[in-house]
């Protein structure tokens, strides 16, 4: 394959856009990263894992305390303040590893990859779906009941929603750096992946 293709997948929790992303992956014959590579990347770079476990457990408060104490810009500029939290070396970390595995062709799922990669040659996708259909999937998925899964999702979702809109400053899920915002609730997994498969071919002229 002579162009390099870089697909981000953004996506609501149980929208199955993990599912989509490894299934164009296939598609392409082109690798596929997702938070699980990002950090085994890390790992072997050196970076203590529990770094990412100490970072997860923080509050979306402590990136809006971070962000009153001192001016950040992220992708381009380093901390005016001189120093970096622990959430913003792990995001500088991530951005690193994910500007490393964009220098071949390859599917992304989420870590703000299409804000990071914006100005690669890109075919950024954000996937949601119906509720009902989401609650439906986690439930089966993490064998959880209804109320349980649907307080999962609600977690899920705010966790990306405030990560997402603190490091890009754009809103997660808008049209701002996504080339298409598919719902997967009747299309499924092969129907999505197909109307994104006519994209990025349309994208990158295949």
């Amino acid at each position: 394959m002579d162009n390099k293709i870089i697909i981000n997948i953004s996506r609501e929790c149980g929208s199955r856009g993990h599912s989509i992303g490894k299934k164009l992956a296939e598609k392409f014959g082109i690798s596929f990263y997702d938070r699980l590579s990002i950090e085994n990347e890390a790992k072997k770079s050196g970076v203590n894992q529990e770094l990412f476990r100490a970072v997860d457990k923080q509050q979306t408060n402590s990136f809006l305390y971070s962000l009153a104490m001192s001016v950040y810009s992220y992708g381009d500029k380093i901390s005016a303040a001189g120093t970096v939290s622990m959430s913003d070396r792990l995001y500088l970390v991530q951005s690193d590893i994910i500007k490393k595995f964009a220098k071949n062709s390859c599917v992304i799922v989420g870590r703000c990859s299409n804000y990071i990669l914006r100005k690669e040659k890109c075919v950024n996708i954000f996937v949601y779906a119906d509720l009902e259909k989401r609650i439906d999937y986690i439930m089966e998925a993490n064998g959880l009941k209804e109320d349980k899964a649907k307080d999962y999702i609600t977690k899920v979702d705010k966790k990306r929603a405030s990560y997402y809109n603190y490091y890009s400053s754009e809103k997660w899920g808008s049209k701002a750096y996504n080339d298409m915002l598919i719902d997967s609730t009747y299309l499924g997994i092969d129907g999505c992946t197909n109307v994104i498969e006519q994209l990025i071919k349309e994208k990158y002229e295949l």
